[in-house]
């Protein structure tokens, strides 16, 4: 039950393929610059068509978010993002495909969206 909670406040399927690693809440409350900075790590499978047998877990790549804000303070998500590396040629690497960084930003598709219409 608290997962499914916890999917109506990230973006559309974030919780499908990531685990919440760690919740802080920072900044100054003298300042009233409050935030929260919600760390999350990508699960261990790789999606689409590729043989997971022939890959290998390499490294993580890192983004940084903001999404929507909640009770008024802005949202952070680091996100940890996996790659792997094909086992018979070191130099290939993929990772999933996610589309929940709007182009050219660092906002979620959704908060893009909000801050481009205007609402």
């Amino acid at each position: 039950m608290e997962k499914e909670f916890l999917a109506h406040l990230f973006p559309s399927g974030l919780l499908e393929h990531f685990t919440i690693i760690d919740f802080k809440e920072l900044g100054s409350i003298r300042h009233k610059t409050m935030f929260y900075e919600i760390s999350m790590e990508e699960n261990n499978s790789i999606l689409g068509d590729f043989d997971s047998n022939l890959y290998e877990a390499k490294d993580f790549t890192f983004v940084e978010l903001q999404d929507f804000p909640i009770r008024g303070k802005a949202v952070f998500l680091n996100i940890k993002r996996r790659r792997w590396r094909l086992k018979s040629d070191k130099s290939q690497i993929i990772k999933n495909d996610f589309s929940h960084i709007a182009v050219d930003s660092r906002f979620t598709n959704e908060l893009a969206v909000f801050l481009k219409d205007g609402n």
